[in-house]
């Protein structure tokens, strides 16, 4: 069974989905700004998954210079996924974060960094016990310059692990943004409403060389 999680569904096997979007009808948990499509100008947007989201998320939320965070899917087929869908691997989504972030404050060199070390971008449909395509690491871009970065720090970082014997290949899928779907309400801030759940986040103990 674990063995068939870690295989990506084809678009015409994906679930169908459905036409109406989960919109969050409250603000951030944390810092009060609103959590819908919007970008306010003059911030730019990410989106990583690095395994469950409840744990990345608040790894990005506590940094001076984000603006905004949420789970959500991206990266797969089905449109407006629910939860229990995407955990089905029927959808082809991972769970994702969507960072919101003034590039004044904070560069993206630094969310790269995050990114890199607090989770094991090696492990392919996977991230510890947590198996399956809907755990794979990504990053989704929003801008040539992005995408760029990204590949970058991808090539910094694998040579990184190499330096420390940590011989496997990175696995993550960098590519442009498409779809974003905001994950249901409960899911939102997880665990700022409950701090003793459960978070997956580990890294290999390597840290990415500076730039």
């Amino acid at each position: 069974m674990s063995a068939k999680k870690q295989v990506m569904i084809s678009p015409e096997a994906a679930l169908i989905g459905r036409a109406t979007p989960i919109l969050p009808s409250l603000p951030h948990a944390v810092n009060g700004t609103p959590i819908n499509d919007h970008k306010p100008e003059g911030l730019e947007e990410l989106i990583v998954g690095m395994g469950c989201f409840w744990g990345a998320e608040r790894l990005f939320w506590q940094l001076d210079g984000v603006y905004s965070t949420s789970v959500g899917y991206s990266g797969g087929f089905t449109p407006n996924p629910s939860y229990e869908e995407v955990c089905t691997g029927k959808t082809g989504h991972s769970e994702v974060v969507r960072i919101l972030f003034d590039p004044a404050q904070i560069p993206l060199k630094q969310l790269f960094a995050l990114f890199w070390e607090n989770h094991d971008p090696t492990q392919g449909m996977q991230q510890d016990n947590d198996i399956g395509t809907q755990y794979r690491s990504v990053i989704y871009t929003t801008s040539p310059s992005q995408l760029d970065q990204a590949l970058q720090s991808k090539e910094h970082y694998q040579a990184a692990l190499k330096q420390q014997q940590h011989l496997l290949e990175i696995t993550t899928e960098i590519e442009p943004a498409g779809n974003y779907y905001f994950a249901e309400e409960y899911h939102q801030q997880y665990l700022a409403k409950n701090p003793g759940g459960y978070c997956g986040l580990g890294g290999t103990g390597v840290c990415l060389p500076p730039q």
